[in-house]
């Protein structure tokens, strides 16, 4: 098995490398998917000395197989559906829209949980770095650019550890730029290259970003 990084802090610094020779600015904001995204983009965004916030993500799981992905939402109302999945495993459109009402509440509450009483990043008119430890579907970052888009950012730029061979084609036409430090063929999951994938907890993600904003204060 091809080992490509430490942890997640590890390939948020490798990965600030990678999106610096693309052009990203200091006066970006990088927006990390809750919660393995976050140790990511901490990294990433003190390498470049940018905002740090969240951008809550939730995967609409397969009834009876949570873990593949029909579809995911994002805070703001964006909503992207994997058509080809849901024929495949069968789903009806109830199933789906009990899936998607539950975790519209669960999205809520992390959204709260991350940042308390404090607003979310400005993004109107600023380069907005989208950031996560790693691709497989594709669904939860398709959710997120769209998420994106509504906020009239100047340039949305994707940035990742891993993703799949290829995946960047899912991408053309809908975010400015698409920076990954490495796209292996053979590609199964995003944890199998990282030594340590251990579970973000929640108090990680706020202890995080409260450091970020102490820092860009």
């Amino acid at each position: 098995m091809l080992t490509l990084f430490r942890d997640r802090s590890e390939a948020g610094r490798m990965l600030a490398v990678h999106l610096r020779s693309a052009g990203a600015e200091a006066g970006a904001v990088v927006l990390a998917l809750p919660r393995g995204g976050v140790p990511v983009g901490y990294e990433v965004a003190i390498a470049l000395g940018a905002e740090l916030d969240v951008l809550p993500v939730r995967k609409l799981g397969v009834p009876g197989e949570r873990e593949l992905a029909m579809g995911a939402i994002a805070e703001g109302g964006a909503l992207y559906v994997d058509h080809g999945t849901m024929h495949i495993a069968r789903v009806t459109q109830a199933q789906f829209e009990a899936v998607h009402a539950e975790e519209q509440i669960e999205l809520a509450r992390r959204a709260t949980l991350y940042r308390g009483d404090t607003a979310p990043a400005k993004v109107e008119g600023r380069v907005a770095i989208v950031v996560d430890d790693g691709m497989a579907t594709g669904s939860s970052m398709q959710a997120a650019v769209r998420a994106l888009r509504k906020q009239q950012p100047a340039r949305v730029i994707v940035g990742l550890p891993v993703a799949p061979l290829g995946a960047e084609a899912d991408f053309s036409g809908i975010v400015d730029a698409f920076v990954c430090v490495s796209n292996p063929p053979n590609f199964y999951s995003v944890g199998q290259y990282y030594e340590d994938f251990g579970e973000t907890t929640d108090d990680e993600v706020r202890e995080l970003l409260a450091r970020a904003r102490a820092r860009h204060a």
